[in-house]
Protein backbone atom coordinates (compact mmCIF):
# COMPACT_ATOMS: atom_id res chain seq x y z
CA UNK A 1 0.00 0.00 0.00
CA UNK A 2 3.05 2.67 0.84
CA UNK A 3 4.37 1.38 -2.37
CA UNK A 4 1.50 2.46 -4.24
CA UNK A 5 1.41 5.38 -2.32
CA UNK A 6 5.14 7.25 -3.50
CA UNK A 7 4.80 5.47 -6.94
CA UNK A 8 1.48 8.22 -7.47
CA UNK A 9 4.25 10.96 -6.36
CA UNK A 10 4.99 13.33 -9.32
CA UNK A 11 8.11 13.79 -9.83
CA UNK A 12 9.71 17.63 -10.29
CA UNK A 13 12.86 17.29 -12.27
CA UNK A 14 13.75 21.12 -11.19
CA UNK A 15 12.88 20.32 -7.24
CA UNK A 16 16.33 19.31 -6.61
CA UNK A 17 18.44 21.59 -9.05
CA UNK A 18 20.08 25.01 -7.45
CA UNK A 19 17.92 28.14 -7.49
CA UNK A 20 18.39 31.79 -7.80
CA UNK A 21 18.46 32.42 -4.11
CA UNK A 22 21.20 29.59 -4.09
CA UNK A 23 23.68 31.19 -6.61
CA UNK A 24 25.68 34.65 -6.58
CA UNK A 25 23.85 37.32 -8.18
CA UNK A 26 26.78 38.56 -10.15
CA UNK A 27 30.67 38.12 -10.41
CA UNK A 28 30.82 41.19 -7.49
CA UNK A 29 33.26 42.71 -10.17
CA UNK A 30 32.17 46.22 -10.63
CA UNK A 31 31.47 48.26 -13.85
CA UNK A 32 34.13 50.66 -14.48
CA UNK A 33 32.42 52.55 -17.62
CA UNK A 34 29.09 54.64 -16.76
CA UNK A 35 28.47 53.00 -20.58
CA UNK A 36 27.83 49.98 -18.80
CA UNK A 37 25.01 50.58 -17.63
CA UNK A 38 23.73 53.84 -19.68
CA UNK A 39 23.68 50.84 -23.18
CA UNK A 40 21.86 48.35 -21.63
CA UNK A 41 19.09 50.50 -20.31
CA UNK A 42 18.71 52.35 -23.66
CA UNK A 43 17.97 48.94 -25.41
CA UNK A 44 15.75 47.86 -22.19
CA UNK A 45 13.36 50.87 -22.42
CA UNK A 46 13.05 50.77 -26.09
CA UNK A 47 12.19 46.78 -25.87
CA UNK A 48 9.49 47.91 -23.29
CA UNK A 49 8.14 50.46 -25.82
CA UNK A 50 8.32 48.05 -28.90
CA UNK A 51 7.04 45.21 -27.25
CA UNK A 52 4.84 46.19 -24.55
CA UNK A 53 1.88 43.89 -25.61
CA UNK A 54 4.44 41.08 -25.99
CA UNK A 55 5.19 38.92 -22.86
CA UNK A 56 7.32 35.97 -24.47
CA UNK A 57 11.35 37.75 -23.82
CA UNK A 58 13.15 39.25 -21.05
CA UNK A 59 15.94 41.81 -22.13
CA UNK A 60 18.68 41.24 -18.87
CA UNK A 61 20.95 43.85 -17.63
CA UNK A 62 24.57 43.18 -15.50
CA UNK A 63 22.39 39.45 -14.27
CA UNK A 64 24.45 36.57 -13.89
CA UNK A 65 24.01 33.66 -16.52
CA UNK A 66 24.21 30.47 -15.34
CA UNK A 67 24.05 27.44 -17.88
CA UNK A 68 25.27 24.51 -15.50
CA UNK A 69 23.57 23.60 -12.97
CA UNK A 70 26.31 20.84 -11.46
CA UNK A 71 28.24 24.52 -11.15
CA UNK A 72 28.12 27.33 -9.21
CA UNK A 73 30.14 28.80 -12.17
CA UNK A 74 28.11 31.25 -14.83
CA UNK A 75 29.11 34.10 -17.19
CA UNK A 76 28.46 37.53 -16.36
CA UNK A 77 26.89 39.51 -20.09
CA UNK A 78 26.57 43.40 -19.45
CA UNK A 79 23.36 42.46 -21.42
CA UNK A 80 21.35 39.69 -23.07
CA UNK A 81 17.98 39.01 -24.73
CA UNK A 82 16.14 35.82 -24.54
CA UNK A 83 13.16 35.16 -26.48
CA UNK A 84 10.44 32.56 -25.53
CA UNK A 85 10.93 32.40 -21.91
CA UNK A 86 8.41 34.54 -19.89
CA UNK A 87 8.82 37.99 -19.18
CA UNK A 88 7.46 38.21 -16.15
CA UNK A 89 7.78 35.73 -12.99
CA UNK A 90 4.76 34.05 -11.19
CA UNK A 91 3.64 36.70 -7.86
CA UNK A 92 5.85 39.44 -9.59
CA UNK A 93 8.72 37.68 -8.28
CA UNK A 94 12.09 39.59 -10.20
CA UNK A 95 14.83 37.27 -11.28
CA UNK A 96 18.18 37.52 -9.36
CA UNK A 97 19.95 35.71 -12.25
CA UNK A 98 19.36 33.72 -15.77
CA UNK A 99 19.35 30.39 -15.14
CA UNK A 100 18.94 28.19 -18.20
CA UNK A 101 17.22 25.15 -16.40
CA UNK A 102 14.72 27.61 -14.65
CA UNK A 103 13.54 29.18 -18.08
CA UNK A 104 12.71 26.34 -20.34
CA UNK A 105 16.11 25.71 -21.28
CA UNK A 106 16.38 28.39 -23.10
CA UNK A 107 19.65 29.87 -23.83
CA UNK A 108 19.78 33.58 -24.79
CA UNK A 109 19.99 34.41 -28.56
CA UNK A 110 21.59 37.51 -28.31
CA UNK A 111 24.54 38.86 -25.73
CA UNK A 112 25.95 42.70 -25.37
CA UNK A 113 29.59 43.13 -24.09
CA UNK A 114 30.60 46.51 -23.77
CA UNK A 115 34.48 46.89 -23.48
CA UNK A 116 35.70 48.86 -20.36
CA UNK A 117 38.87 50.84 -19.52
CA UNK A 118 39.74 47.13 -18.05
CA UNK A 119 40.11 44.21 -20.96
CA UNK A 120 37.64 41.37 -19.92
CA UNK A 121 38.60 38.50 -22.64
CA UNK A 122 35.57 39.69 -24.60
CA UNK A 123 37.55 39.09 -27.96
CA UNK A 124 38.51 35.43 -27.01
CA UNK A 125 37.40 33.69 -23.77
CA UNK A 126 33.88 34.82 -23.71
CA UNK A 127 33.66 34.81 -27.64
CA UNK A 128 34.65 31.07 -27.33
CA UNK A 129 32.16 30.81 -24.18
CA UNK A 130 29.18 32.25 -25.74
CA UNK A 131 29.78 30.16 -28.81
CA UNK A 132 30.24 27.29 -26.81
CA UNK A 133 26.87 27.68 -25.27
CA UNK A 134 25.34 28.08 -28.30
CA UNK A 135 24.31 31.92 -28.11
CA UNK A 136 23.25 33.15 -31.51
CA UNK A 137 24.31 36.88 -31.79
CA UNK A 138 27.09 38.34 -30.09
CA UNK A 139 27.84 42.19 -30.18
CA UNK A 140 30.59 43.70 -28.95
CA UNK A 141 30.39 47.31 -28.81
CA UNK A 142 33.91 49.21 -28.15
CA UNK A 143 33.54 52.60 -29.07
CA UNK A 144 36.45 54.08 -26.81
CA UNK A 145 39.30 51.52 -26.96
CA UNK A 146 38.94 50.26 -30.35
CA UNK A 147 42.62 51.57 -30.94
CA UNK A 148 43.94 49.62 -28.01
CA UNK A 149 41.92 46.91 -29.28
CA UNK A 150 42.84 47.20 -32.65
CA UNK A 151 39.31 45.77 -33.32
CA UNK A 152 36.24 48.19 -34.75
CA UNK A 153 33.75 50.27 -32.65
CA UNK A 154 30.74 47.89 -33.18
CA UNK A 155 30.98 44.56 -34.06
CA UNK A 156 28.08 41.73 -34.46
CA UNK A 157 28.59 38.01 -34.74
CA UNK A 158 26.40 35.33 -35.61
CA UNK A 159 26.76 31.60 -35.08
CA UNK A 160 27.57 29.86 -37.79
CA UNK A 161 28.37 25.73 -37.19
CA UNK A 162 29.75 26.52 -34.10
CA UNK A 163 31.70 29.59 -35.44
CA UNK A 164 31.26 33.32 -34.56
CA UNK A 165 30.94 34.87 -38.21
CA UNK A 166 31.18 38.76 -38.60
CA UNK A 167 28.19 40.12 -39.88
CA UNK A 168 28.73 43.39 -42.05
CA UNK A 169 27.48 46.74 -41.94
CA UNK A 170 26.50 49.20 -39.06
CA UNK A 171 22.91 47.66 -38.55
CA UNK A 172 22.82 44.21 -38.63
CA UNK A 173 19.17 42.47 -39.47
CA UNK A 174 18.86 39.29 -37.25
CA UNK A 175 15.98 37.44 -39.10
CA UNK A 176 15.43 34.73 -35.92
CA UNK A 177 14.95 37.98 -33.39
CA UNK A 178 12.88 39.63 -35.61
CA UNK A 179 14.96 42.92 -34.62
CA UNK A 180 18.04 44.27 -35.56
CA UNK A 181 20.88 46.28 -33.80
CA UNK A 182 22.96 48.77 -35.02
CA UNK A 183 24.39 52.46 -33.43
CA UNK A 184 24.77 56.10 -34.75
CA UNK A 185 25.18 59.42 -33.25
CA UNK A 186 22.44 60.62 -31.65
CA UNK A 187 21.14 62.50 -27.68
CA UNK A 188 20.51 60.12 -24.79
CA UNK A 189 19.78 61.73 -21.27
CA UNK A 190 21.53 64.61 -22.47
CA UNK A 191 24.81 62.98 -24.02
CA UNK A 192 25.69 63.53 -27.76
CA UNK A 193 27.29 60.61 -28.67
CA UNK A 194 27.44 57.10 -30.80
CA UNK A 195 25.17 55.39 -28.86
CA UNK A 196 23.29 51.37 -29.86
CA UNK A 197 19.95 51.42 -31.02
CA UNK A 198 17.57 48.59 -32.35
CA UNK A 199 16.19 48.47 -35.82
CA UNK A 200 13.53 47.33 -38.46
CA UNK A 201 14.19 45.48 -41.70
CA UNK A 202 14.32 48.30 -43.44
CA UNK A 203 17.17 49.90 -41.16
CA UNK A 204 14.73 52.81 -39.47
CA UNK A 205 15.32 53.18 -35.83
CA UNK A 206 12.93 52.06 -33.51
CA UNK A 207 12.27 55.12 -31.27
CA UNK A 208 13.69 55.79 -27.29
CA UNK A 209 11.51 56.89 -24.60
CA UNK A 210 12.78 60.71 -25.01
CA UNK A 211 12.17 60.56 -28.93
CA UNK A 212 8.61 59.28 -27.94
CA UNK A 213 8.67 62.38 -25.59
CA UNK A 214 10.08 64.70 -27.88
CA UNK A 215 7.50 63.93 -30.25
CA UNK A 216 4.39 63.95 -27.88
CA UNK A 217 5.96 67.54 -27.21
CA UNK A 218 5.93 68.80 -30.93
CA UNK A 219 2.30 67.27 -31.21
CA UNK A 220 1.04 69.17 -28.06
CA UNK A 221 3.03 72.32 -29.50
CA UNK A 222 1.66 72.11 -33.00
CA UNK A 223 -2.05 71.31 -31.50
CA UNK A 224 -1.52 74.48 -29.20
CA UNK A 225 -1.01 76.51 -32.46
CA UNK A 226 -3.86 74.69 -34.27
CA UNK A 227 -6.10 75.67 -31.63
CA UNK A 228 -4.74 79.39 -31.37
CA UNK A 229 -5.15 79.82 -34.98
CA UNK A 230 -9.04 78.46 -34.59
CA UNK A 231 -9.06 80.64 -31.75
CA UNK A 232 -8.00 83.59 -33.64
CA UNK A 233 -10.09 82.48 -36.56
CA UNK A 234 -13.32 82.61 -34.72
CA UNK A 235 -12.51 85.89 -33.48
CA UNK A 236 -11.72 87.27 -36.42
CA UNK A 237 -15.38 85.94 -37.78
CA UNK A 238 -17.09 87.40 -34.76
CA UNK A 239 -15.71 90.82 -35.12
CA UNK A 240 -16.49 90.61 -38.89
CA UNK A 241 -20.26 89.56 -37.42
CA UNK A 242 -20.21 92.17 -35.09
CA UNK A 243 -19.43 94.81 -37.88
CA UNK A 244 -21.61 93.69 -40.07
CA UNK A 245 -24.38 93.88 -37.62
CA UNK A 246 -23.24 97.21 -36.38
CA UNK A 247 -23.52 98.18 -40.10
CA UNK A 248 -27.16 97.11 -40.66
CA UNK A 249 -28.00 98.77 -37.79
CA UNK A 250 -26.16 102.32 -38.92
CA UNK A 251 -28.26 101.78 -42.26
CA UNK A 252 -31.45 101.15 -40.46
CA UNK A 253 -30.47 104.45 -38.16
CA UNK A 254 -30.23 106.35 -41.38
CA UNK A 255 -33.56 104.61 -43.42
CA UNK A 256 -35.51 106.00 -39.99
CA UNK A 257 -34.18 109.12 -39.91
CA UNK A 258 -34.87 109.57 -43.39
CA UNK A 259 -38.46 108.82 -43.22
CA UNK A 260 -38.72 111.03 -39.80
CA UNK A 261 -37.05 114.07 -42.01
CA UNK A 262 -39.54 112.84 -44.55
CA UNK A 263 -42.72 112.95 -42.79
CA UNK A 264 -42.04 116.21 -40.69
CA UNK A 265 -41.57 118.42 -43.98
CA UNK A 266 -45.06 116.67 -45.42
CA UNK A 267 -46.85 117.70 -42.33
CA UNK A 268 -45.45 121.59 -42.45
CA UNK A 269 -46.34 121.53 -46.36
CA UNK A 270 -49.69 120.37 -44.78
CA UNK A 271 -49.90 117.47 -46.27
CA UNK A 272 -51.26 114.01 -43.98
CA UNK A 273 -49.29 111.63 -44.44
CA UNK A 274 -52.01 108.86 -43.76
CA UNK A 275 -53.71 110.40 -46.79
CA UNK A 276 -50.80 109.21 -49.57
Amino acid sequence: MSFEKKSMVQYNPLQYLPTDEDLPETDNIPVDNELQILIPSLLRAVLVLLWADRTDWFFGVNLGLYYDPRSQTGIGPDAFLSLGVDRFKPNGRLRLSYLVWQEKYVMPQWVLEVISKSPGSEYDLKLAKYAELGVLYYTIYNPDYRSRDNHSPFEVYRLVDGVYVPQPGEIVWMPELGIGIGHEQDAFEGYNRDWLFWYDQEGNRYPTPEDVIKLQRQQAALERQQAWREREQTLREAEQALLGREQAEQQLEQERQLRENLLRKLREQGIDPDAL
